[in-house]
């Protein structure tokens, strides 16, 4: 059987998107969290009282903290497709170059880093 290198690279390349995802959905969640903030300060600017603006700062803090881990799931999700479905490639397919270590290792520090963001929109 001849080897095709372009599976390992589609392979690859799937991993970037579940990582460009994850990080997409991390960073709206870190947003979302933040906006409520921001609209409590707003208001506290204009010289007005915002009413319940405690619990929508406090509703999209959990909506935002929510959407972090959703994007450290997908940053593990990732890391584990790649590593099973590497795993299951036949050696010939498989540069010899590569090191299953450095993806995997990407994946899991951006998403230790997504709890650790997490972490901190919730205190």
């Amino acid at each position: 059987m001849r080897s095709d290198p372009r599976v390992f690279f589609a392979a690859e390349r799937t991993l970037l998107a579940w990582v460009r995802t994850g990080l997409t959905v991390m960073a709206f969640g870190f947003v979302v969290a933040r906006f409520g903030l921001f609209l409590r300060l707003l208001a506290v600017e204009m010289g007005g009282a915002v009413p319940d603006g405690l619990l929508h700062h406090q509703i999209s803090n959990v909506i935002g903290i929510a959407l972090v881990l959703l994007g450290v799931g997908c940053l593990v999700l990732g890391a584990v497709q790649h590593r099973s479905y590497v795993a299951s490639l036949p050696p010939a397919d498989v540069p010899r170059t590569h090191a299953a270590f450095y993806p995997t290792t990407l994946a899991v520090v951006l998403a230790v880093l997504g709890v650790v963001l997490a972490v901190y929109l919730a205190f």
